[in-house]
This record gives C-alpha cells, sequence and structure tokens, in this order.
C-alpha cells in the first residue's frame, strides 16, 4: 500500500509547470539570470561604441564658431558702408601678422612693442591689485566678524563704492604727482571694493553653529579666523578677487589714456593720434583676450576651491 503510494506518478500538470521569471520575488536562479543577460546582451555585443561624445563636441564647438564668423560678418559689412574707415577683417589680420613678428622692440621711451605695453599694463595691475588685496580682504574680515565695525564703514563703503574710478584719478595725480603712481592709486581704489564686501558677507554667512562651538572650546580670535573662518569665506573672497581683477583690467586702459606713459591704454590713444585704426581694433582684441585669461584663470582658481554639499 505504501510502496504503491510512493511510486505513484505526478499528474501532468506538475511536470509541465513553469516559473515566470517577473512573478518571483528574489533572485533568479543562476541558470535563468545567465540566459536572460546572454539574450540580452548578444544583439549589442558585435556593436562598436565611439569613444568621443561627438555630441558634446559638436554643441561645444559649433556655437563660438558661428559668434565669431557672425563678428566677422558684421565688421566686414561695416567696413563696406563706411567706405574704408574702418579697415576690413583682411587688412587688419595681415597687420597684426606684421605686428606681432616683433611684439618686444624698443625703438624710444614712448615707441614700445604691443608686448612691452601689455606687460606694463600688466604690472600697474598687480601692484595696484596686490595692495588692495592686501588691505582689503582683512578689512573685510573684521566688518564682516564685528557688527560695530560693520555699522561703521558700511555707509561710507554704500557712498564711495559707485563713484567712478576715474574720478579718483585727479586725486592720485595731485597726491603723487606722477602718471604711474596716479594710476597704480586708481587700480587700487576700484579693486578694494568687491574683495571688502564679498570677505565680509562671506563672513557673515558663517554657520552660527560654529562660532558656538569656538566658544565653547574657547578658541583664540586668531585660531577662529584661521580654522574656521578662513576655509568658509574662501570662496567668496576668491569671487571677490576675480571681479576685482575684471575691474583693474578695465580700468588700466582708460587710466594709461589719460596719464600717458608706457601701457597698453596710451599705446592706444597713441595709435588713435596716428590715426592707425588698424592697431587700435588690433589693440581691442589683445586687451579681450588677456582680460578673458585672467577671468578664466581666477575662474579655475575659485572652483578649485569652491565645495558643494553632497546630497543625500
Amino acid at each position: 500500500m505504501s510502496s504503491a503510494v510512493l511510486h505513484m506518478p505526478l499528474p501532468k500538470n506538475t511536470k509541465q509547470t513553469s516559473v515566470r521569471p517577473e512573478l518571483v520575488e528574489g533572485p533568479l536562479p543562476a541558470s535563468t539570470s545567465s540566459a536572460q543577460t546572454d539574450n540580452t546582451q548578444a544583439p549589442t555585443s558585435h556593436k562598436s561604441r565611439s569613444p568621443y561624445d561627438w555630441n558634446a563636441l559638436w554643441f561645444s564647438v559649433l556655437p563660438p564658431l558661428l559668434g565669431l564668423a557672425l563678428l566677422i560678418g558684421v565688421w566686414a559689412m561695416v567696413s563696406v558702408v563706411t567706405a574704408g574707415s574702418i579697415p576690413t577683417p583682411l587688412d587688419t589680420w595681415a597687420q597684426a601678422v606684421t605686428l606681432f613678428s616683433d611684439p618686444f622692440y624698443r625703438k624710444g621711451p614712448n615707441d614700445q612693442g604691443v608686448g612691452w605695453n601689455v606687460l606694463m599694463s600688466l604690472e600697474r595691475v598687480a601692484v595696484g591689485f596686490g595692495l588692495a588685496a592686501a588691505v582689503g580682504i582683512p578689512a573685510g574680515f573684521a566688518i564682516g566678524r564685528f557688527d560695530f565695525l560693520s555699522r561703521m564703514f558700511n555707509p561710507l563703503i554704500s557712498l564711495l563704492r559707485p563713484v567712478s574710478p576715474l574720478a579718483w584719478l585727479p586725486i592720485g595725480l595731485l597726491v603723487f604727482k606722477g602718471a604711474n603712481p596716479a594710476a597704480i592709486w586708481t587700480i587700487f581704489i576700484c579693486s578694494i571694493w568687491p574683495m571688502i564686501i564679498n570677505t565680509a558677507v562671506g563672513v557673515q554667512r558663517v554657520p552660527s553653529d560654529y562660532m558656538n562651538v569656538a566658544r565653547v572650546l574657547n578658541l583664540s580670535e586668531w585660531k577662529i579666523v584661521t580654522k574656521i573662518l578662513f576655509p568658509s569665506v574662501l570662496p567668496y573672497m576668491l569671487t571677490g578677487v576675480r571681479l576685482a581683477v575684471g575691474t583693474a583690467w578695465l580700468v588700466i586702459v582708460a587710466a594709461e589714456m589719460l596719464t600717458g606713459g608706457v601701457g597698453i591704454g596710451f599705446w592706444v590713444w597713441d595709435e588713435w593720434n596716428n590715426l592707425n585704426v588698424k592697431n587700435i581694433i588690433i589693440a581691442i582684441f589683445v586687451i579681450g583676450i588677456v582680460g578673458l585669461a585672467l577671468e578664466y584663470a581666477l575662474i579655475k582658481l575659485a572652483t578649485a576651491f569652491t565645495f558643494e554639499e553632497v546630497k543625500s
């Protein structure tokens, strides 16, 4: 009796029943998953993938080229409309090749190559900007750190910041009795405001929890500045530095036009007096390229010290 029951054949539907993978909770058996993996990967195994993202490359290269082509086209049309008063792009290019074949020549104190003029302007910007950073960044820390100083200097900053930088040039000429220190003074006074304001705002936005911990630990003011404030304020400070450098490069050209001497601004004004429009257009492009290079370098520097919060 028991043996008959043990050897009883299974029903037919039991033999033919198959498990549908999509109805099974948990991992599939090795044979099922491998079969499905093979079926899904088989059609794509023979396809060759390009190592370059051509769409991204196309959209990153094409728009700048179209913008440059538009600029050259408008420039050529203006040259035709003005009957040659504005030189054509080809004539300007030929003049630029001749000019940059020897950018560092010297034939006298007021007759030097465009390379020397750019270097002299950069030197003035570096000195004026360095003095502004040495004064403005510590002042920004102090104004942002102490509420009394913030209330004291905020009205003065609001009053003096909107003044045009060139309005300070006569004051520099009167005080320093020279064109070169007056130009450096103008760079200083126009560069200091972005650094003061951005640094002060960065200090004021430091989380209060950090300062509470510093009070509990009884940290000195030096450790608060170096260990807490400086790392938190660094992105704001670098933003102020970037804005200040851009403003300084704009101002030095105008200041040199008024003060004379050697510099890219004086070179532009001297070429205008000689009615050499080709060199003026070349100088415009040189000023723009140098400013773009300074801006790009400082953006990369700011990006390296900017940390984004990781979202969980």
